[in-house]
Parts: C-alpha cells; sequence; structure tokens
C-alpha cells in the first residue's frame, strides 16, 4: 500500500468510524452533562428546603415561607440537606458510569468489535460479583433506604443493635456512631435490624421517683406537679418543653417504695437536660415537705434534726 493508499484509509476512517466516534463521545459527554446538571438542581432545590412558590412572581412569598419552616425546624433542614445531597452524590456517580459504558461500547462497535463477548463476560463478572459481594451490595441497599426513609441523620441518639450513641456519619455502606464512652463504632448498614432513633419528632422526659412506702400518695403528686411548674418557669427550659407534665400515681409497689412517674413531653434531643431539671426541682420539692425516698426516712430524720440543731445554735449566738 502506498502512502496515497494510505492517506485515503485514514481520511475514509476518519470521516467515517471516526466522526461517528466523536460524535458518540461528544454527545455521550453532553448527556451526562445535562444528566448531572438536572440531578445537581434538583437535589440541591431539595437540600435548600425551597419550595416551587419560589418561583415566578410569588418567589418573594415562597422564600418568606422556607425561611420560616427552616427556622421553626433547624434540624430537620439539616437532614434533609445531608440526605439530598447524599442520593444526589449517588445518582451522578451512577449515571456516569451507566452513560461511559453505552459510549464505551458504541464506540467499539463502530471499530467493528463483536460486543456478544464482552456482553456475555459482563453479564458472568455481575453474577460473581452478585455472589461474591453479596454483604456489600446489601449494605448499599440498606443504606439507600435508610437514607430515603429518613430513619435517622447526623446528630441523632439512636440504638442500632450492635451500638449506641449519637450518628457522626451516615454513608451508603457504613453509619459511624459515638457511644457514651467516646468510642466511634463503624455499623455495616446490612447488618441493621431495627433502629430506636431517641430525637426525632418529640421525646420524652421521664422521671420515677421511689417513695416511703407509708408516705400521702396524693401529696407526693402534688409535690411532682409543682417541681414541674418550677421547672415550666426556666425560660430556657420553657422553649423545649410541649405542654403540661403528668404525673402518675403507683406506677409500681414493691416491698419498700412506692414509684411515682413525672412525664414531660419535650422537643427532640432535649429530653435529658428536662430530665435533670426536673430531678433537681423532685429533690428540693420533697425535702422542703419532708418525704422520705423508698429507704431513706431515717436518713431524712436525721438530716432535718441537724438542720434543727444548726438553726437554734444561730438562734443562741
Amino acid at each position: 500500500m502506498d502512502a496515497g493508499e494510505a492517506v485515503g484509509h485514514t481520511w475514509d476512517w476518519l470521516t467515517g468510524p471516526g466522526l461517528k466516534i466523536a460524535i458518540i463521545v461528544v454527545v455521550g459527554m453532553l448527556v451526562l452533562l445535562v444528566v448531572q446538571r438536572l440531578i445537581k438542581s434538583v437535589t440541591e432545590h431539595i437540600a435548600s428546603g425551597d419550595s416551587f412558590l419560589q418561583r415566578g412572581i410569588v418567589r418573594p412569598l415562597g422564600t418568606e415561607v422556607a425561611g420560616a419552616l427552616r427556622k421553626a425546624n433547624p434540624v430537620a433542614a439539616a437532614r434533609r440537606t445531608q440526605r439530598a445531597r447524599t442520593i444526589g452524590s449517588v445518582l451522578r456517580s451512577t449515571a456516569a458510569i451507566v452513560i461511559g459504558t453505552i459510549v464505551v461500547f458504541l464506540a467499539l462497535d463502530q471499530i467493528g468489535v463483536n460486543l456478544a463477548p464482552f456482553i456475555a463476560s459482563a453479564g458472568i463478572v455481575g453474577v460473581a460479583l452478585g455472589f461474591g459481594a453479596q454483604s456489600l451490595v446489601k449494605d448499599f441497599l440498606t443504606g439507600l433506604f435508610m437514607l430515603l426513609e429518613d430513619q435517622y441523620g447526623v446528630g441523632d441518639v439512636v440504638d442500632v443493635g450492635p451500638a449506641s450513641g449519637t450518628v457522626e456519619s451516615v454513608g451508603l455502606r457504613v453509619t459511624k456512631i459515638r457511644d457514651a464512652d467516646g468510642v466511634l463504632w463503624y455499623v455495616p448498614n446490612g447488618s441493621v435490624l431495627r433502629v430506636g432513633n431517641k430525637t426525632q419528632g418529640w421525646a420524652n422526659a421521664v422521671v420515677e421517683v421511689k417513695v416511703d412506702y407509708f408516705v400521702d400518695l396524693d401529696q407526693v403528686q402534688e409535690l411532682l406537679g409543682r417541681a414541674a411548674a418550677e421547672v415550666a418557669t426556666n425560660d430556657e427550659l420553657k422553649a423545649v418543653m410541649e405542654g403540661n407534665a403528668t404525673v402518675n400515681a403507683a406506677e409500681d409497689l414493691a416491698a419498700d417504695a412506692v414509684t411515682m412517674r413525672l412525664v414531660q413531653r419535650t422537643v427532640p434531643a432535649q429530653q435529658w437536660k428536662v430530665s435533670r431539671a426536673l430531678r433537681e426541682a423532685v429533690r428540693r420539692q420533697l425535702a422542703d415537705a419532708g418525704i422520705p425516698l423508698a429507704g431513706q426516712r431515717d436518713a431524712l430524720t436525721a438530716y432535718q434534726e441537724t438542720l434543727k440543731a444548726r438553726q437554734d445554735d444561730a438562734d443562741q449566738s
């Protein structure tokens, strides 16, 4: 083959299969760009919490509504942002893989490569990976559904069986949970059989008080109600308390104690702070009224006698 024929063949290839391959690559890149921009736009729209009102002439009204909703529930907004962006990242990666694979196959077809062996091999490899990476696929699918269903998010206090604590990171394969001792647990999503979320929606601050068996239960019930009312006067705690407290008498009977239960509904993740304040208030109310806790009647009597002796000494001096 002389130089002229080589140039001719090269030109024919460039204006034939070469041009088609170039067009396929360019179109594939454009399609990928459009798809990824669309996915990013939708996920960012969801993450920001912007409503469809934020379009056209009603945009100012929509902006005010969205801002008010974010201020009313900032935790939900943060969870929505994380979930939307994580899913968006997965969708963009998936789109890149799918479109890239199609472009490669179409390009190989243009240069005369028989695609049947590739397709058959891909099927065999897919089956092998399916059997060999079942746990990995299970982790990814479980993680995806956890994000879609908003079972928990960063900052939530959860009990997932293998570990309990505060969620620090939610991924498609593993969830990172920091327990009360500071240990960071890496929990594969596929191993999570049930999730107990302690900071989603609302919570209850529960204080159980075991009082002496022969005390006046009506009086104790009134004192517990006073303790809850005292805590409700705190401006910081009042903002996270919902409704009035409920006092349940005689929740349990034992040989030396009667269990009373004080329940106060709170916003998520604030039940522990309210519980501590309630315990302190209950302690003050019971001590002032001379109501002993279970097994503490003698200790309370000795304490009261000591206080009386100190007061007598102070009066004499």
